[in-house]
């Protein structure tokens, strides 16, 4: 220890400050902890809720499929879907909860009319727009639990890495800290009274040497 710290004043003064910086930037990283905790949570309602529905969203969806299979059979299926339109563009915005960037995916008309599909409407039949358009409402649904998904495994990742961070502090630095302005707290103690002692002993010599 009498290696690493100066046993000065200025520097029990320096020490003191990165302690009570410590401590402030402990304090906040606790809040940002409990606040990414919150919305974690909160998230994960979400993303659970999210998942049932595209559970049973899909199941309908694929009865629907299959009463339309059954009543055009599979190759005027497969000529139908050969000409529906692909699933539009997906843009990725984000927006920010304690410094963790979270994703939200934009798309539009994801839920098409019967004429904006593609396939003819003269063609086909209600069947194939059920199947359609029930297709269509799950990969709505889906497009929002892939949001909630990678937004929860951002917010996992930024609230161990900060869950560190707090231990690091609390564990580490700021008991050192701690540790080391003890130390230079006695030392000056400990010169202090040396040096009232030689004070004490030159007096006293000086005393003698004028009687």
């Amino acid at each position: 220890m009498a290696e690493e710290v100066k046993t000065t004043r200025l520097e029990l003064i320096e020490m003191r400050g990165r302690i009570r910086l410590a401590k402030n930037g402990h304090k906040l990283l606790k809040q940002k902890r409990d606040v990414l905790v919150l919305e974690f949570f909160k998230i994960m309602k979400q993303a659970k809720d999210l998942r049932s529905e595209l559970n049973e969203r899909m199941k309908k969806a694929f009865e629907a499929l299959a009463v339309a299979q059954a009543y055009h059979g599979i190759l005027e299926m497969e000529s139908i879907t050969g000409v529906v339109q692909k699933a539009p563009p997906v843009q990725v915005e984000t927006r920010n909860v304690m410094g963790v960037n979270i994703p939200s995916i934009r798309t539009e008309y994801v839920q098409k009319k019967a004429g904006q599909r593609g396939y003819s409407i003269q063609g086909s039949s209600a069947k194939i727009d059920e199947a359609a358009e029930a297709f269509e409402k799950s990969l709505e649904i889906a497009l929002k639990l892939a949001e909630t998904e990678n937004a929860l495994k951002r917010l996992i990742k930024e609230i161990e890495k900060t869950k560190r961070r707090v231990n690091a502090l609390d564990y580490i630095m700021i008991p050192d800290l701690e540790r080391k302005a003890k130390y230079i707290i006695l030392r000056l103690e400990e010169m202090e009274r040396e040096q009232f002692i030689s004070l004490k002993t030159i007096k006293a010599k000086l005393e003698k040497e004028q009687a």
